[in-house]
């Protein structure tokens, strides 16, 4: 056959290939119909999310590389109308005796991140003061760690028109994940009870939703076999307890021997107040906090508290979370506590 009347042939394209396209127009469909996958599939395996096998994660990868395809999160985000990140809103102002490293509310935050990250979103950590920033304003979803007084932080939040999910106790009109603080204040009742304490003071400051569940539980337990004194130190913090239970053993004839706090840290100083005042610990008085928190085991004595299971809360929060953003019904729902009994 004459030279310029031959055909020239060219190599039958891969099954499921695309020609190659340069890094600006190559989409992550196109990588989904190499790869024979989903385009949710591409979108975890480029973030090394571990809901993609290895194998896939490697084949994907390996085909993004030959193609030139570079992940860009901004033109993805703008296309798909979403930032895949979720604003976690601290309510809590730290303060000296109770920082932001205490296990509430770092619990939380450890499994908030792990399960939102896991999903390929970011997580965004801010305070109510700094609502009005660029990550928060355009993140696509907000939780809130701690309702505030009276409920002030939950209803500040609603203005902003996202799905939000909130840590505390059941507030009408918000999806909230939570501990059972009504059944871990009748714990505590139950067990001054068993010890035959009946004249109780409870040390915490009720204007919080979460607090005031416990002392009502603990209240509510009791059912009228012992009184109850209730002290609101507007602080959660070691000397808010000191300075409240030294005013309360000034105050002559107020006798009692059973203290519930709100906290752990708040039933430390409690327990210092009462040493200083030649009362012991739990001879005289028996002293019960709430959080179970890692120096609650270290103090001495080792502090009876009403343990929380925050991290699976965090979980729980972000799975709400990642529910509502997919349109999905969700519910509020309380975790279980559990009284871990020490010596005091």
């Amino acid at each position: 056959m004459p030279a310029n009347k031959a055909a020239k042939k060219t190599a039958a394209p891969a099954p499921n290939s695309v020609p190659r396209k340069n890094e600006a127009s190559l989409t992550m469909e196109d990588l989904a119909s190499l790869a024979g996958v989903s385009t949710i599939t591409v979108s975890r395996a480029l973030r090394d999310s571990p809901l993609v096998t290895e194998k896939t994660r490697e084949k994907i990868r390996r085909i993004a590389d030959e193609q030139g395809y570079r992940l860009n999160i901004s033109a993805r985000n703008l296309r798909m109308r979403r930032s895949y990140s979720v604003a976690v809103v601290v309510e809590m102002t730290p303060v000296k005796g109770r920082p932001m490293s205490d296990p509430y509310p770092l619990e939380l935050l450890g499994g908030i991140t792990q399960e939102l990250t896991t999903a390929g979103y970011s997580v965004v950590l801010t305070s109510k003061q700094l609502m009005d920033t660029a990550p928060v304003q355009g993140a696509d979803g907000l939780i809130l760690l701690g309702q505030g007084s009276h409920g002030e932080a939950v209803r500040f939040l609603q203005k902003a028109n996202l799905p939000l999910v909130v840590w505390g106790a059941p507030e009408s009109g918000a999806i909230v994940v939570g501990s059972d603080n009504r059944r871990g204040g009748a714990s505590v009742a139950e067990r001054f009870l068993a010890q035959g304490r009946r004249k109780l003071v409870f040390l915490g400051d009720v204007d919080h939703a979460e607090v005031q569940e416990r002392c009502a539980g603990f209240i509510d337990a009791l059912g009228g076999q012992g009184t109850v004194h209730i002290i609101r130190p507007k602080a959660f913090t070691f000397e808010s307890g000191f300075d409240s239970m030294t005013a309360l053993l000034k105050k002559k004839g107020h006798a009692f021997d059973g203290v519930f706090a709100a906290s752990d840290l708040l039933a430390m100083g409690a327990i210092r107040a009462l040493t200083e005042d030649q009362l012991r610990v739990p001879d005289d008085v028996s002293v019960i906090g709430y959080d179970d928190t890692p120096g609650a085991a270290s103090f001495v004595p080792p502090l009876t508290s009403v343990h929380q299971y925050l991290r699976d809360g965090g979980v729980l929060l972000a799975k709400k979370m990642l529910a509502l953003m997919n349109g999905e019904p969700v519910e509020s729902e309380m975790l279980p506590t559990t009284l871990i009994a020490r010596q005091t």
